[in-house]
């Protein structure tokens, strides 16, 4: 039980805090403008990568050993959803996130505004993945 509990809990704060950083914080950045929040990025990415990918991880593993104590292959199907966000992020958002960062990038250009707009699209799909595991995970946890 104490896995599937701990799956749930990282799961449901990947999935809120990712929201939260699409709903709530970068859409105030933009308010700065381009420039504004292409500076405000940085920052925002250096303290949000490791405590999202902590939280995919630790969810991960907690569900798969879930799993294997016999919980049901929810906790599998969930855990794929999870960790599907990690080689996401590092092969499909990455490139966006690494010129996004690059200080020889003009913040105020049409290129910097496309890329914002094109990573604000690619983290709506780790919200719903992580989403989909969180609801994936409370059925699991249901049924145990």
């Amino acid at each position: 039980m104490f896995f599937g509990i701990l799956a749930v809990l990282c799961a449901g704060f990947f999935a809120g805090a990712a929201a939260y950083i699409s709903l709530v914080q970068q859409p105030a950045a933009r308010t700065l403008g381009t420039a504004g929040a292409v500076r405000f990025f940085g920052p925002m990415y250096a303290r949000a990568a490791p405590f999202q990918a902590s939280l995919a991880l630790i969810g991960t593993l907690s569900a798969l050993v879930s799993c294997s104590l016999g919980n049901g292959w929810l906790w599998l199907i969930g855990a794929v959803c999870l960790v599907a966000v990690v080689p996401f992020t590092l092969v499909v958002i990455k490139p966006t996130n690494d010129r996004l960062k690059d200080p020889g990038l003009d913040g105020s250009s049409e290129e910097a505004n496309r890329l914002l707009g094109r990573w604000s699209g690619l983290h709506a799909l780790r919200i719903g993945a992580s989403i989909v595991a969180f609801v994936i995970f409370v059925i699991a946890l249901a049924r145990i």
